[in-house]
């Protein structure tokens, strides 16, 4: 009997996802918006919080999936 499987790559298992939370919010001291990445939602809220200092300031959380792959450079 025939090998019906499709062929494994290489590459297959080197890419992996990973979520992380950014954080965007206005640093109302300097008028600037920044980000934070986090990696715990719990913190990134954490952050966001405090980051809402009066009441002009604001924060943003996203989730967001990020992929990360190994590579060799030779």
């Amino acid at each position: 009997m025939a090998n019906t499987a499709a062929p494994v790559s290489i590459n297959q298992h080197q890419d992996t996802a990973d979520i992380e939370f950014h954080v965007t919010y206005l640093d109302t001291e300097t008028g600037r918006v920044r980000r934070e990445d986090l990696h715990d939602l719990a913190a990134a809220e954490r952050f966001a919080s405090a980051q809402l200092r009066d009441e002009h300031g604001w924060a943003v959380v996203d989730h967001v999936t990020v992929q990360q792959s190994s590579r060799m450079v030779a």
